[in-house]
């Protein structure tokens, strides 16, 4: 049997709970979520061309340390 990886914090219960919110969801609530997600003051949410990417993230990675 093929061993699960989860990221810190998350187990087969979690990923299960999180599926369950997604798949009772209507269109409505699932539209509402997304578009609030773009409502953030404190994130944004950006195009990066494929071959920046790598960058971004180490830049991202880079400031969660510091």
């Amino acid at each position: 049997m093929k061993q699960s990886n989860f990221p810190p914090g998350w187990d087969e219960e979690r990923v299960q709970r999180v599926l369950e919110h997604y798949e009772r969801q209507s269109d409505e609530e699932s539209v509402a979520e997304d578009e609030a997600a773009y409502e953030s003051t404190t994130h944004t949410t950006m195009e990066v061309p494929v071959e920046l990417v790598a960058a971004v993230r180490e830049l991202i990675a880079k400031r969660r340390v510091g």
